[in-house]
């Protein structure tokens, strides 16, 4: 297999603090005070002797928490970022979607930045008219392509951002949390493309927080964590050990959510509440054993068609259950000003065996999602109060979850 993406000992690092202009003063301050510059305190290595070979057709997912230098790692490969030290080998012509609306300019339509963006990724006039109309078509937004991109949503600049780059005849993509923005619609559609895309034999780097897209795209892992590459694996395997590292981080039971800027409604802290406290402090959960979601919620202004929604999410990162408010015949479509406690009790047995998290969402009919917490208390669900021969919430047993119903035979003759 030819080996088309290689890194050796790549090092990216970053001065912290006051910028530098270059004048005499500045000089000559930096000659003078060596004992300063020598100070490693000001150093921050997002990127520390990462090493590996991609091969050709490789679509790999590019895995790690905020700050683990995903992005840094492919603006290096990407020939943006020069690194401190170490060298990137790449063979074969490169696409790069790293940051929403790179390379458009505010002023230019959506037509006259399609030619625009697509020329810096390396497309020739001619093979953009050739496929202008099919790029237009995949983003969406033929009503606005004359329209200065300046008055462009996020959405919109991703739509056409993503579109360019998708169909860009190239040997190489490296595609950064474009799945971030955009409606689900979107999402779904750019998901296709880059299922085409790697079908096709393309070689894909792939960054993005959402494990079942990763799941679903990807046949490599790479993990990296504080700048280092700490694994690589088939994805099933750099998943699992992703989602082990995120539960032995989280010691709590408890969250406090960080202040957001002011909305009608909005949680101000989440808690899982089980009746084997043992148990629960260490996030592991029998299968026979009910638990509850607690969530405080403050309403500083009269509003009407607000939800709660809670997302259950399998070890991939695919949402499988949600629970909300307003399935309930006492709903939330009305409430005075105040703070409110909500406990959402989560019903037994329902979840196999296994790992979740879960995403909680306040959102409004007719205008959208107003605040989202992401990716918290991972719980392990076991078997331990029964484990029959055949049970059906065993994580062996087929389904993505197992539910007990009652069955009603009656004889007919």
């Amino acid at each position: 297999m030819k080996t088309v993406i290689k890194a050796e000992n790549i090092s990216k690092c970053y001065k912290l603090g006051k910028k530098s202009f270059g004048d005499l003063r500045s000089t000559l301050s930096n000659l003078f005070n060596k004992e300063e510059n020598q100070s490693k305190n000001n150093e921050f290595w997002a990127l520390k002797d990462v090493s590996f070979e991609i091969q050709e057709g490789d679509v790999v997912g590019l895995v790690g928490k905020n700050g683990a230098g995903k992005s840094t790692l492919l603006k290096v490969l990407s020939k943006i970022t020069e690194p401190t030290a170490g060298k990137a080998y790449i063979q074969g012509r490169v696409a790069s979607l790293l940051e929403v609306g790179t390379g458009f300019h505010p002023e230019l339509t959506g037509k006259e930045n399609i030619f625009l963006n697509g020329a810096i990724l390396g497309m020739k006039r001619a093979e953009i008219k050739r496929k202008f109309d099919e790029i237009v078509a995949f983003s969406g937004i033929e009503k606005f392509i004359d329209t200065p991109v300046k008055r462009y949503s996020s959405g919109m600049y991703v739509r056409l951002a993503f579109a360019v780059a998708a169909h860009l005849e190239a040997e190489i993509m490296f595609i950064d949390e474009v799945l971030a923005v955009g409606d689900i619609e979107f999402q779904k559609k750019c998901l296709g493309k880059m299922g085409d895309v790697a079908k096709s034999g393309r070689t894909i780097i792939f960054v993005s927080h959402n494990m079942g897209a990763i799941n679903a795209l990807c046949n490599k892992g790479f993990y990296l964590k504080e700048g280092k590459l700490i694994a690589t694996g088939s994805v099933q395997e750099i998943s699992k050990l992703y989602f082990e590292d995120f539960k032995s981080e989280i010691n709590s039971s408890k969250i406090n959510i960080e202040n957001i800027p002011d909305i009608p409604v909005k949680i101000l802290s989440a808690e899982i509440i089980s009746h084997n406290k043992n148990l629960i402090d260490k996030f592991i959960l029998d299968v026979y054993e009910p638990f509850s979601i607690k969530l405080k919620v403050e309403v500083n202004k009269n509003v009407d068609n607000f939800c709660l929604m809670i997302h259950c999410n399998n070890e991939m990162g695919r949402l499988f259950s949600i629970f909300e408010t307003n399935i309930y015949p006492k709903n939330l479509e009305e409430r005075e000003v105040g703070l409110f406690e909500h406990i959402i009790k989560i019903p037994n047995p329902i979840l196999k065996e296994g790992f979740y998290t879960f995403d909680i969402e306040v959102g409004r009919f007719g205008v959208g999602i107003q605040q989202i917490i992401k990716n918290i208390f991972p719980i392990e669900v076991l078997l331990l109060s029964k484990n029959p021969r055949f049970d059906p919430f065993s994580k062996s047993r087929n389904s993505i979850f197992a539910l007990q119903t009652e069955w009603l035979i009656n004889k007919l003759n």
